[in-house]
């Protein structure tokens, strides 16, 4: 296990972070007591499950073809604003 001070830290901190993440214990001490220890984040890929997809596939948007061009489109939607 490695003990550093806060200065020690600041001045080695990307080495210490490199340490950490190969499993070594960094404890950094603030006037001689520990504060804080330094561990690397677990972090496991998340697979899509069939669960996943099929949450997918229901939550997915359904579109309609549109009938009309987009201008048209438009219009209606404001003019439907507008009656509101």
């Amino acid at each position: 296990m490695g003990t550093y001070s806060v200065v020690e830290a600041k001045n080695k901190l990307s080495q210490l972070i490199k340490r950490a993440m190969v499993g070594e214990d960094v404890v950094i001490t603030s006037h001689g007591q520990p504060v804080v220890e330094l561990k690397p984040v677990k972090r496991a890929p998340k697979r899509m499950t069939e669960a996943d997809f099929a949450w997918l596939a229901a939550h997915r948007a359904r579109l309609t073809p549109m009938t009309t061009d987009a201008g048209t489109f438009v219009s209606q939607m404001r003019d439907e604003e507008w009656e509101r």
